[in-house]
């Protein structure tokens, strides 16, 4: 099943590598990733698909402890 991931993120070193790593052991496959700054320039707006036969809330989960993640949602897509 495939879902979109809406985060903000830390403007930091690594940061999006830290999340690609931690969707891919969760065992989610990233298929597009779309981002951009927020006008505070200190925060990164990132939009990220995923397919993947396991539960979205482990991913959530997991993604949420990340220091550099700020906020994250999870939602189908259609």
């Amino acid at each position: 099943m495939r879902y979109q991931l809406d985060l903000t993120l830390r403007q930091a070193e690594g940061a999006l590598v830290r999340v690609l790593g931690t969707t891919e052991r969760r065992g989610f496959s990233p298929l597009s990733v779309d981002g951009e700054t927020q006008s505070d320039g200190d925060r990164w707006h990132l939009r990220m698909t995923v397919e993947g036969e396991r539960a979205p809330e482990s991913l959530q989960q997991q993604l949420s402890k990340l220091y550099d993640c700020l906020a994250v949602e999870v939602s189908p897509c259609r």
